[in-house]
């Protein structure tokens, strides 16, 4: 089996759908339908369920699926530390990103940079609604998550930084005759539900009651923020998020207001504990050498 043809499988699996799985690959939907008609006739079983509607795994193709991943992963790493070998970079750092201010911890990726260029830094999007099995899978090295985090496999680091928080909703919306709104009110309206693990972890974003005791209604699963910032526009629901929403996100159909009774949300380094190397410990040092970032930055 070729290894683009595994990764058009793989691809599929995470997607469920031909023409984004082709359209994410640079393929036709044909290339990609012939791959995967290939690979079911060398296996002797199916390996996707397909109707006009959906695309779904097999359990011969999940179980395909769970045994190729971490070897593609693996081929994947190895192809490209001999590249880089060949650059002089003997490593890879790669650091998955809940929050959206990259750019705001440039200086950590600065000095990074400076005092190891023997190893590449590679920072990328991470989604909350699979960020702890993308760091314990290894496609990642480091997750920057919102604490608190408390699993026996994972090391905490530094916290990098601490923010406010502020309430997206709807530029329609009845709060926006408000400047700023309290937890107590927003819990008037519905959050959005995730089926993230652990469950502590994402209470931790968005608390299930108010400090006086005030359930907090949560309405439709969102995956990723860009579903929770949709259904906000469209009034459905009101969303939490850290203050440097309102500088990356910024939207015409959104209005972020400050919410005064929730304390700051804080981000750390967070890393797999049987993982850990060189340039992890390298990283978290720089954070604590330069310190958390302070909320004006």
């Amino acid at each position: 089996m070729e290894l683009r043809d595994i990764e058009i499988f793989l691809t599929l699996a995470e997607e469920l759908h031909f023409g984004r799985t082709a359209a994410r690959l640079c393929l036709s939907p044909a290339r990609v339908t012939q791959a995967i008609q290939k690979q079911e006739r060398q296996i002797g079983a199916p390996l996707f369920e397909r109707t006009n509607r959906t695309v779904r795994l097999t359990p011969v193709g999940q179980q395909f699926r769970d045994d190729l991943r971490p070897l593609y992963a693996g081929l994947k790493h190895s192809v490209e530390r001999a590249q880089l070998a060949g650059q002089g970079i003997t490593g890879i750092l790669r650091v998955g990103m809940l929050p959206a201010n990259a750019y705001d911890l440039r200086a950590y990726w600065d000095v990074f940079r400076l005092r190891h260029p023997q190893w590449k830094l590679r920072v990328q999007k991470a989604q909350f609604s699979d960020a702890f099995a993308t760091l314990r899978r290894g496609d990642i090295d480091v997750l920057i998550t919102w604490l608190p985090v408390d699993e026996p496999d994972l090391t905490v680091g530094p916290v990098l930084s601490a923010e406010p928080r502020v309430l997206a909703v709807s530029t329609d919306h009845e709060l926006t005759r408000r400047t700023s709104v309290s937890l107590e009110i927003a819990a008037d309206f519905q959050h959005p539900q995730s089926d993230t693990q652990p469950h502590y972890w994402y209470d931790a974003y968005i608390p299930r009651e108010t400090r006086r005791g005030r359930t907090i209604e949560r309405g439709p699963v969102v995956q990723n923020t860009e579903e929770a910032i949709t259904l906000a526009s469209m009034a459905e629901i009101v969303v939490l998020f850290p203050s440097h929403m309102t500088r990356y996100w910024a939207r015409p159909d959104i209005t972020y207001l400050p919410v005064t009774d929730m304390g700051p949300l804080p981000y750390a380094l967070v890393w797999r504990a049987e993982a850990e190397n060189e340039p992890i410990r390298a990283l978290a040092q720089i954070v604590r050498d330069l310190g958390p970032l302070t909320p004006e930055t």
